[in-house]
């Protein structure tokens, strides 16, 4: 286990990182990501290495020192980012490899080892936060009288930065297409009176998870929806999926609210804990915490009835898990796999701005019909309810499904189908589109 100690002086800020035993190690690549906590840069290394950080100013630049180490041939940042514009590498006298970043703004360098995990092996991050953090914006609702406010639904693409999460067989990264679809669908959401979207991230960057969580609670959110693509060892597994968090999840995070509710300064369903006995808190958390996943339940229904009109269901309901971004205890909060990114049809599929778009669509349609039937008080819906859009549930044929499988798919008559599409035979070609009689 490594210990940083940060040794302040003029204007050198220096981070020694001292580990169990030096090692040589090689700098093989180096990657960086901008966002809105700041700027990582992430080297690949061939093994663990000591290092130390410091920061220089004028000009603005971190060194980082590697004993007795050395950077591949052509090490550079082919692409900087936020408030890094350039590296230079080069040995010095002692036999330490010597990093330097250069800076357009002044930093204050945190570093850590990581240990190989999935494709990557070790890593050595060096977090650049700005000078000033950019606050989250907070946007009031819309309070006119005669329109109601906005309601407000964040957008939360999983993964980002170092983070790729599932990886496709055919080279779809997990992080991209799930930002791909959140863009979409927030767009979506801005286009549909009486509804307002805030991204979680709307670049290649990582937020951590409870970070998510926070801005969910900054934005005053109405409505948390996750995207993510699953990822299975068997290339067949298929399909779409609608969780909320599980009910041990979400007691083990009632009681860690509780246990720090005395250094609290946010509200729990519009009431603070701070000042309440722990009898009265743990009432009215499990009073919020109750609504929200009640909330979760239904709207994740709604999700699921419109998401079978352009994509498989591997669940037709809603599942529940221990997502840590769905723990808000008052905020209704879904998680969406929206496709298994390793099956290659699905990887294909995600990687189809038709198939994101259609995708944005049903979701979109599937908020506005939980906010239609439950609509915040003094909420643009409540004054302005929307009309009703039809059901209309299509389905695309795939190779080696039958009529009769459909039917009890969709719990319908095959005769049914037959009517509705004017069919005169069983017989189906793939690629075919069904529309699906209600039940």
């Amino acid at each position: 286990m490594s210990r940083g100690v940060w040794v302040k002086s003029g204007a050198v800020v220096a981070l020694l990182v001292v580990g169990v035993a030096a090692r040589a190690a090689t700098v093989q690549n180096v990657r960086a990501w901008s966002g809105p906590e700041g700027t990582r840069v992430v080297f690949e290394l061939s093994g663990p290495v000591e290092h130390r950080a410091f920061a220089l100013a004028d000009p603005d630049r971190v060194v980082i020192d590697l004993p007795s180490s050395s950077a591949a041939s052509g090490l550079d940042l082919v692409d900087p980012k936020g408030a890094v514009t350039a590296l230079r590498s080069g040995a010095q006298p002692d036999g330490v490899l010597r990093l330097v970043l250069e800076l357009n703004q002044p930093a204050k360098p945190k570093t850590f080892m990581l240990v190989p995990q999935a494709q990557y092996g070790y890593r050595l991050v060096v977090d650049l936060p700005p000078a000033t953090a950019e606050p989250i914006v907070r946007r009031p609702p819309q309070t006119t009288t005669d329109r109601g406010r906005d309601i407000v639904v964040v957008v939360d693409a999983g993964h980002g930065g170092e983070d790729p999460g599932a990886l496709g067989r055919g080279g779809a990264r997990e992080k991209d297409v799930v930002l791909a679809i959140a863009k979409k669908l927030a767009a979506e959401v801005d286009a549909q009176p009486g509804m307002r979207a805030v991204l979680v991230r709307g670049g290649d960057y990582f937020v951590a998870h409870r970070k998510r969580m926070e801005i969910a609670h900054e934005a005053r959110a109405d409505f948390f929806i996750s995207i993510h693509a699953d990822s299975y060892r068997d290339p067949t597994a298929k399909g779409s999926t609608v969780y909320v968090l599980s009910d041990k999840a979400a007691s083990d995070e009632a009681a860690l609210l509780l246990a720090q509710r005395e250094n609290a300064s946010d509200l729990i369903g519009g009431v603070a804990l701070a000042d309440k006995d722990q009898m009265l808190a743990r009432v009215l958390l499990d009073l919020s915490q109750s609504a929200a996943m009640n909330a979760s339940m239904v709207a994740g229904q709604r999700l699921i009835r419109r998401m079978s009109a352009v994509t498989a269901m591997r669940r037709r309901e809603v599942q529940q898990a221990p997502f840590l971004v769905l723990k808000s205890p008052d905020i209704p909060s879904v998680l969406v796999e929206t496709a298994y990114i390793s099956n290659p049809r699905e990887e294909a599929s995600l990687r189809s701005a038709k198939y994101q778009s259609a995708l944005a669509v049903a979701l979109r349609q599937g908020i506005v019909d939980y906010f239609a039937a439950n609509p915040p008080e003094g909420s643009y819906f409540a004054a302005n309810p929307p009309a009703a859009t039809p059901e209309v549930v299509r389905h695309v044929i795939a190779r080696g499904e039958t009529l009769s499988g459909i039917a009890e798919r969709y719990q319908v008559s095959s005769a049914s189908i037959r009517r509705t599409n004017s069919l005169r035979t069983d017989v189906l070609r793939v690629g075919q589109v069904l529309t699906i009689p209600r039940s």
